[in-house]
């Protein structure tokens, strides 16, 4: 049986991203489960409205892979209480043009790493309000909002803690689950 293909939206475009990190722990996590592709938000240039008849070619790309994907995984830092301007921007890009969203009816999983005590959950309540509205269907539970250090996980994503870990697991799982029922097997 092929397992479903989850397009991955890490929020920070720096390589030595936490973020990034969880990113790759969740996709080991879910290894079994899963097929992963990343999708890059680098490149993409800020949304105008002037270019909904003439997409730029990073445009074009993003659609095609979240078009392509049975489900999403975002992952995201928290900045100024709320989500990254790159991960917002490719947000608004995947709903444009007007009618011609590629978010509508997918699955998706959010998660975030911070250093600090309250992780991201402000932006994750941001991020789960905008994919509401773009008609996407979020893992309601668990929560997945991360203190990263480095006796957590290396910078390669490798898990470090084994209950960590294992949570990782059973959240990929559960993930699991929510897009299996969206596909009908169940």
């Amino acid at each position: 049986m092929t397992r479903p293909n989850v397009a991955v939206f890490v929020g920070s475009l720096s390589a030595r991203s936490i973020n990034r990190r969880l990113s790759l722990a969740l996709q080991a996590a879910g290894r079994d489960l899963f097929s992963f592709s990343t999708v890059n938000i680098d490149y993409l240039p800020l949304y105008n409205r002037d270019l909904d008849q003439d997409l730029p070619p990073a445009v074009k790309r993003l659609k095609a892979q979240v078009q392509e994907a049975d489900a999403l995984l975002f992952v995201t830092p928290e900045y100024n209480r709320s989500v990254p301007s790159a991960l917002k921007n490719a947000l608004d890009w995947g709903s444009r043009p007007y009618g011609a969203s590629v978010w509508r009816g997918k699955m998706a999983a959010v998660a975030g790493a911070s250093v600090g005590a309250l992780g991201t959950a402000v932006a994750q309540t941001h991020l789960r309000t905008v994919l509401m509205h773009l008609d996407v269907v979020t893992l309601p539970q668990p929560e997945l909002y991360v203190k990263v250090t480095d006796a957590l996980l290396t910078e390669t994503g490798e898990v470090l803690d084994p209950d960590f870990e294992r949570l990782l697991a059973d959240f990929m799982r559960r993930f699991s689950v929510l897009v299996a029922s969206a596909n009908g097997r169940t």
